[in-house]
């Protein structure tokens, strides 16, 4: 279960009004929420979880599309993207990264540049090995990793946890193992957490809320199809040649080395440690995190 929590990333609500929305036909049948914001170059924004829908990534996307066109979408079985069932045929990493491309060519979009978040940066990073040629640039921000090292290194949410924070989270977690999944018992586990992922705690109440929001079942459906396939993209990577940037906090809870194993790996990567900073470089280096993905995606 410690899996499912370990990645349950989040972004801030926002507050953005899409300029286009629609859907997309994916190669199953099924459809794809969209969200389209600004104008220019398209930057597609893949967020975090697995298993929780885009919502929270339109503050994002409203302040990016100051200087670009950016597009988020709710991935299969989330939000309005849903599904008449979830199982492992129609929930895996090679089905999502179909999904990614079907979006782009409905869009009629030659190449794009991708930003992944969390999760979303371990499933930027497979679409980069699928789909290559889609693709201008990439942004990994706070990645999971291009491989499974994170299930391997420290919990390093439990790490920035207080005694008091880790046993209120043991708590919590127990209650849901055990069949609770009550509004209560989630946004309890979610306060319990939260102050592992921003350095600046002013923002706890509204990622503990997030945190509520996640889908269990396709997050552990996701993590099993990762350990199934052996989810590694370093051999693949090694040839991606087009601009990579690798952003995260210095006191991320994805671990700094998950950051420069991905830098070591691709030819053509940059990696920026975020000062005072954890896994939400937008909310505790706002100013710094947007100078460098906009001065990068230029």
């Amino acid at each position: 279960m410690k899996k499912i929590f370990l990645f349950a990333f989040l972004m801030v609500l926002g507050n953005a009004f899409a300029q286009t929305q629609g859907y997309s036909t994916n190669d199953d049948s099924s459809k794809t929420y969209y969200k389209i914001f600004g104008k220019g170059e398209p930057l597609l924004i893949i967020n975090g979880g697995p298993g929780m829908n885009s919502n929270g990534f339109e503050g994002m996307a409203k302040i990016l599309a100051e200087t670009q066109e950016t597009i988020i979408y709710d991935q299969r079985g989330t939000g309005k993207s849903e599904l008449k069932e979830l199982n492992s045929k129609t929930i895996s990493m090679k089905i999502m990264a179909e999904d990614i491309e079907a979006l782009r060519k409905h869009l009629k979009i030659k190449k794009w540049n991708i930003l992944g978040h969390s999760f979303g940066g371990m499933l930027a990073s497979y679409y980069a090995t699928v789909y290559p040629n889609s693709i201008n640039k990439l942004v990994l921000s706070s990645s999971g990793g291009i491989d499974l090292t994170l299930l391997k290194g420290p919990n390093l949410i439990e790490q920035n946890l207080s005694k008091i924070e880790k046993d209120s989270m043991n708590y919590w977690e127990a209650k849901i193992e055990k069949g609770d999944t009550s509004y209560a018992a989630r946004l309890g586990r979610g306060r319990a957490m939260a102050p592992a992922y921003v350095y600046d705690q002013k923002y706890v109440p509204i990622i503990a809320e997030r945190l509520t929001q996640g889908n269990s079942t396709i997050n552990g459906l996701l993590w099993q199809d990762m350990q199934k396939i052996n989810f590694d993209c370093k051999d693949k990577l090694k040839s991606f040649k087009n601009p990579v940037l690798i952003i995260q906090g210095k006191e991320d809870v994805i671990s700094n080395q998950i950051g420069e194993l991905a830098q070591k790996t691709i030819p053509n990567s940059k990696l920026i440690l975020l000062e005072n900073c954890r896994h939400y470089g937008w909310l505790d280096a706002k100013e710094k995190y947007f100078e460098e993905i906009n001065s990068f995606l230029k």
